[in-house]
C-alpha cells in the first residue's frame, strides 16, 4: 500500500470518528433538551431523572410530580410518580401533522387524588388547574395503548371526614386502547384490575369495558369482591350509629351511558357482619340486621338498577340509588314495601338514605 492510500484511509477514520462523536454530541444534546421540556412541562413541582432511547422508543426514568406543586394543601407527599415510562412512537408519523405513538408503558406508577369538603375531585392540580399561557391548540396525537403495569392509586376523600379519608389501591393493572388527543373521540377500551388495601384484609377491583371520552358514552362492567367494611365504614355509618368490627362487602355493576342516560342493573352482598354495640346500623334497628344475618347464612343480597338521565340537574346519583336500593335493603331485612311507604319505621326510611349516600360516594357522586 502506498503513502497516498495510507492518507487517504486515515482521512477517512479520522472523518468517521469525527462523525461519530458529532452523533453523540448532537444526541445528547438533544435528550438534554427533551428532558428540559419535559421538565418545563411537568411545571416547577416536576422532575426527571434521566430521558434515554430504548426499546425501540424513548425511556423516562424517575417521573414525578410533587404534591406540594398542587393549590392548597395536598393530602400526598406527591401527586405522580412513575419508576420508569417507555414511550414507542411510530416513526413514519413524525413526517405528517398528526402524531402516532404506538405505546406508553408506565411501570411503578403512583397516583393520588383528592375529593374535596364540597365534593369536587381533584387530579394532578398542578398540571390540570395550571392557567394557560397560550391559547393555541396542542398537536393532535394518537395513542395505540397506554398500559399501567405494579402501580398503586391513593384516593383521599374529605367529603366524609377530617382529615380526608384515604383508599388505597395497589398491584393496579391497567390499559387503555385508542386515545386521541386533544379532543378525546372516539371508542377506547378499558381494563382495569387492582387490590383494594382494607383494615383486616384486601378485596379485588376490576373494571372492564368500552369508554368514549368525548361523549361520556360506555359500557363498564365494574366488580368489588371481598372488600373490607371496616375500610368503607365512613361510608356506610354516621357517627352516632353502630359501627362495624367486620366484614365483606362483593358488588357487581352493569352500567351503560348513552347520550347522557345511564343505566346501570347491578346487585351487592353484604357477608360476614359483625356490628358493635349500639341502636341502629345504616338506619335500621341493629337487632332486625342481626338476625336476618343469622337467618340467612350471615348474608344480606339486594339487587338494583340505577337510571336517570347524567344532565338533569335533579338527578343525584345517591337518590337514585337511595329509591331503587333502599326498598331492596329494607324488604331483605324484613320490612315490607307497604310499611315502608307508610313510614313504619322511620329506620327504613333512614336505611334508603344511608345506604345511597353509601354508594353514591363510592362511585364518585
Amino acid at each position: 500500500m502506498n503513502n497516498a492510500a495510507k492518507r487517504w484511509i486515515a482521512i477517512l477514520v479520522a472523518a468517521a470518528v469525527l462523525i461519530a462523536v458529532a452523533a453523540y454530541a448532537a444526541f445528547h444534546f438533544a435528550v438534554q433538551a427533551l428532558k428540559g421540556k419535559v421538565e418545563e412541562a411537568l411545571g416547577p413541582a416536576g422532575e426527571v431523572a434521566a430521558i434515554r432511547v430504548a426499546d425501540g422508543g424513548v425511556e423516562i426514568i424517575g417521573l414525578r410530580i410533587r404534591g406540594d406543586g398542587a393549590q392548597g394543601a395536598w393530602p400526598a407527599e406527591d401527586q405522580l410518580r412513575a419508576e420508569r415510562i417507555v414511550v414507542v412512537p411510530d416513526l413514519r408519523s413524525l413526517l405528517s401533522s398528526r402524531v402516532r405513538i404506538r405505546a406508553i408503558t408506565v411501570e411503578g406508577g403512583y397516583l393520588s387524588l383528592l375529593r374535596t369538603p364540597a365534593g369536587r375531585l381533584r387530579l394532578l392540580p398542578s398540571l390540570l388547574e395550571r392557567p394557560k399561557t397560550d391559547g393555541a391548540p396542542g398537536p393532535a396525537i394518537e395513542i395505540g395503548r397506554v398500559e399501567l403495569r405494579d402501580s398503586a392509586l391513593e384516593f383521599f376523600d374529605a367529603s366524609v371526614r377530617k382529615p380526608p379519608l384515604k383508599l388505597r389501591l395497589e398491584q393496579l393493572n391497567a390499559s387503555l386502547d385508542r386515545l386521541s388527543l386533544p379532543d378525546l373521540a372516539g371508542k377506547s377500551k378499558l381494563d382495569l384490575v387492582g387490590v383494594l388495601k382494607g383494615a383486616r384484609r384486601d378485596g379485588k377491583v376490576s373494571l372492564k369495558g368500552d369508554i368514549e371520552l368525548a361523549s361520556k358514552d360506555s359500557v363498564l362492567t365494574t366488580q368489588l369482591r371481598g372488600v373490607d367494611l371496616v375500610t368503607l365504614q365512613p361510608y356506610l355509618v354516621k357517627a352516632t350509629e353502630t359501627g362495624v368490627r367486620r366484614g365483606t362487602l362483593d358488588m357487581d355493576l352493569k352500567s351503560t351511558v348513552q347520550r347522557h342516560r345511564l343505566r346501570a342493573p347491578g346487585s351487592l352482598t353484604l357477608t360476614g357482619l359483625e356490628l358493635a354495640s349500639g341502636s341502629t346500623f345504616m338506619g335500621m334497628p341493629r337487632n332486625a340486621v342481626v338476625s336476618m344475618l343469622k337467618n340467612r347464612n350471615d348474608q344480606i343480597k339486594v339487587n338494583f338498577t340505577l337510571e336517570g338521565n347524567l344532565d338533569d340537574p335533579k338527578f343525584a346519583l345517591n337518590e337514585n340509588f337511595a329509591t331503587r336500593v333502599g326498598a331492596s335493603m329494607a324488604e331483605g331485612l324484613g320490612v315490607s314495601l307497604e310499611g315502608l311507604a307508610k313510614g313504619v319505621g322511620s329506620a327504613s326510611s333512614s336505611a334508603v338514605k344511608g345506604v345511597g349516600e353509601a354508594v353514591g360516594k363510592l362511585f364518585g357522586k
